[in-house]
């Protein structure tokens, strides 16, 4: 949804010749939805919400991904695909060559914004089988606008690697903690920071963990107060939370600081 000032201002400069109205048409229609026939890309969510439309890689060919990605990036959008394996990722980038990979993540990106990307969000993950979902939280952070920092293979068998970090916890605005076996490191981190602390369960463990189910629970029940939780395996999810919390706190004190005015 384009707001009326961003009109305006659209008109204003076709009024003055500075933009011609086929482009001002294609701008206004870029804020709907484009319709592929497979897919309705929403062309308007990234002025609706302030997260741009995301593509999920699983159940699409390449080539759907591929010119979902393509109509994305005509629109100016930053382009994220999730889950999106090797294979497919070497058809996709014949159509768009500037795609980048981080095969850990799973991730295709393609970031056109320049502007500098923000501090404040820390992601860690419990052991090394952890990290490819802690780095798809990470990789959605960067092409979002944000530029975490990473604290891997910090679990609770361990502890003395947590604790060693106290300094880096207790900095960040917004924590994202991904942990599989028995899920306690969500817990452990939200006992000792003031921040929003978001667990993200995995599917590592052995048999008892079933696929993450156990790990769920146990973030679930945290008995450290405030602890926020995602699906399994859900590192997007856990940082796409993060991003609207933390541009929510800016938002806020935007508006507190106009009002002092």
């Amino acid at each position: 949804m384009i707001s009326a000032e961003e009109i305006e201002k659209l008109l204003e400069s076709v009024k003055k010749g500075e933009v011609a109205v086929e482009e001002a048409a294609r701008r206004l229609s870029a804020h709907g939805q484009t319709n592929l026939g497979f897919a309705r890309v929403d062309l308007g969510r990234l002025s609706r919400c302030g997260i741009p439309e995301v593509v999920f890689a699983e159940g699409k060919s390449a080539d759907q991904v591929a010119e979902i990605s393509r109509k994305i990036i005509e629109n100016n959008h930053d382009l994220l695909v999730t889950r999106l394996d090797a294979t497919d990722y070497e058809v996709i980038v014949k159509t768009i060559p500037k795609l980048q990979y981080n095969p850990r993540a799973r991730a295709g990106y393609l970031r056109r914004s320049d502007k500098p990307l923000k501090p404040g969000i820390l992601v860690v993950s419990a052991g090394t089988s952890d990290v490819p979902v802690a780095e798809e939280a990470a990789v959605t952070c960067e092409v979002l606008g944000y530029q975490p920092a990473r604290l891997f293979d910090a679990g609770v068998a361990g502890i003395h690697r947590l604790l060693a970090e106290s300094r880096q916890l207790a900095g960040a605005s917004v924590i994202i903690v991904a942990a599989g076996m028995e899920g306690a490191l969500p817990s452990v981190v939200g006992g000792l920071v003031a921040a929003p602390v978001i667990a993200v369960p995995t599917s590592v463990g052995y048999g008892a963990s079933f696929g993450g189910i156990a790990a769920l629970l146990a973030m679930l029940n945290s008995c450290a107060s405030g602890v926020t939780v995602v699906n399994i395996d859900n590192g997007f999810g856990a940082a796409v939370a993060a991003i609207r919390i933390m541009q929510s706190a800016t938002s806020s004190t935007a508006a507190s600081t106009s009002g002092d005015q």
